[in-house]
């Protein structure tokens, strides 16, 4: 392991560091889901200063939450490949300063959805901080092979914010809306961990395609693909939705159900497809994106 300590940087760096440090990449899958369950809990589109504190107050806790896990992950970044160029890896900047800019998003974003938005939303969106950086990022990561599959539970919180935010309630349709997230990123991140399985193995993190077969891997990949594709079936009835959604989601659902179980046919013990899986992670994110923006589509189109 390996941390270059830190060193005078230009404010160019420094500011690319900051920014690298929120994950922005996450942070826009996060608001991808976010508007879509605005305009469905509206039945319509919500008023564009509702939106725009929602996601400004969403992005700047994400953003908060992804660099709190850096600061905590920074000694196993550097063992990993794909995350050695990390900025506190890099020493861009030091740890206590990362720390201090963490906090002070959290701080932000608890105001901006507090006042601008609703109490409900702000403490929803503090709870999901919470729970990706203490049982996620400290308590789960490095101790179970169900990491992802908890600590998921965080990522899928924005679609509880976008609804509470239109309505200062929750209902069934937030709750299946999260459902979803919840059971898509286990297969999402499983696919991405078969391409980097070294470098967890490497880091001793216990992501499941380093201490199950390769083979359990991807089979759990494709049981967590159906039973997603099956929630999502069951959004349009609850949620009213129309022909437009449930033609997406069929669609979507099979797509993504057969990409899963091409990576389980071509799985062995010890070796996998990273190609197949690749394909599976990419796919991924537009699913979610495609699901999301033709839910959105369906109540626009029915209200037209």
């Amino acid at each position: 392991m390996t941390i270059t300590a830190h060193t005078p940087r230009s404010t160019a760096e420094i500011l690319k560091g900051y920014v690298a440090l929120t994950k922005p990449r996450i942070i826009e899958l996060l608001l991808v889901t976010t508007i879509p369950t605005m305009v469905v809990a509206a039945n319509g589109i919500p008023g564009l200063w509702l939106i725009v504190a929602t996601l400004v107050g969403g992005t700047l806790a994400a953003g908060g939450a992804n660099a709190f896990n850096m600061v905590i992950d920074r000694d196993i970044d550097a063992i990993m490949e794909r995350t050695k160029r990390r900025p506190l890896v890099t020493g861009v900047m030091s740890p206590r300063a990362a720390t201090i800019f963490a906090a002070t998003l959290e701080i932000v974003a608890f105001a901006v959805l507090a006042i601008w938005v609703n109490q409900l939303s702000a403490w929803l969106a503090m709870s999901a901080t919470a729970f990706y950086v203490v049982v996620y990022t400290i308590w789960l990561k490095r101790r179970s092979k169900q990491n992802i599959v908890i600590g998921g539970a965080a990522g899928a919180v924005p679609v509880l914010i976008g609804w509470s935010a239109v309505t200062n309630s929750l209902a069934w349709t937030p709750v299946l809306l999260f459902l979803v997230i919840f059971i898509w990123t286990p297969p999402h991140f499983w696919a991405l961990a078969v391409r980097y399985r070294d470098d967890y193995e490497a880091a001793h993190v216990p992501m499941m395609p380093v201490v199950a077969s390769l083979r359990r891997t991807t089979l759990e990949i494709l049981v967590y693909s159906i039973l997603m594709w099956a929630l999502t079936m069951l959004i349009g009835p609850v949620a009213h939705l129309g022909w437009v959604y449930a033609l997406s989601a069929t669609v979507l659902g099979g797509l993504f159900t057969f990409y899963s179980f091409r990576l389980y046919r071509h799985a062995h013990q010890d070796k996998a497809d990273v190609g197949e899986a690749m394909r599976l992670f990419h796919f991924s994110i537009t699913y979610l994106t495609a699901l999301f923006v033709l839910m959105a589509v369906d109540v626009l189109v029915r209200n037209h």
